[in-house]
């Protein structure tokens, strides 16, 4: 399976990126192929002049086309996904993601920011073709917490409902945790 990621935030330390990131770990021994796409570091200009011929976008929509899993990473501002993760999704091609699962993921202050996936996430992937969309996940702050190593602590919950999300696409994720919790006892 080749999984694309899409984070995107435009902080360097974020949340949504970091569960993105953590999200494709959770697929490594699925994955035949496995790409990362932080919008941040495309060219703004590009970005902005919605320019798909710039090389580096160009590579960008090739590897989400080339997936047949693409994972979409987003904290949530004001009831919404990211305007950077917007740019980037108005680059794409009307189809982009048909024939493809898609795998919704945001960060937020606070649970009142939940349904932005169903609202206003879901709406665009939807739009630009995706028929197979798994069972968004939304963290919030709290669930999320800093780690002084770097990095973030899901809480147990956080981590059941990201399992369950991706069980469509392996079905053996449930039985690797719960062989991960008895070890720890």
């Amino acid at each position: 399976m080749h999984i694309t990621s899409i984070s995107g935030s435009p902080s360097e330390r974020s949340r949504s990126a970091w569960l993105t990131q953590f999200a494709l770990t959770r697929l490594e021994g699925v994955a035949t192929r496995s790409e990362h796409i932080a919008v941040r570091e495309l060219p703004a200009g590009a970005l902005l002049y919605a320019d798909a011929t710039e090389p580096a976008i160009a590579r960008a929509v090739q590897s989400i086309a080339d997936a047949s899993l693409v994972i979409v990473g987003t904290p949530i501002y004001k009831a919404a996904y990211s305007g950077l993760l917007k740019v980037f999704l108005d680059l794409l091609p009307p189809d982009a993601l048909r024939g493809k699962s898609v795998l919704p993921l945001a960060t937020g202050g606070s649970p009142a920011h939940l349904l932005a996936l169903d609202y206003a996430l879901k709406p665009v992937l939807s739009a630009l073709g995706a028929r197979h969309v798994l069972d968004g996940v939304f963290a919030t702050d709290a669930q999320l917490l800093r780690h002084e190593a770097g990095g973030y602590v899901p809480e147990p919950e956080l981590l059941a409902r990201l399992d369950r999300a991706l069980d469509p696409l392996v079905p053996a994720t449930r039985m690797r945790n719960a062989a991960e919790l008895s070890c720890r006892r």
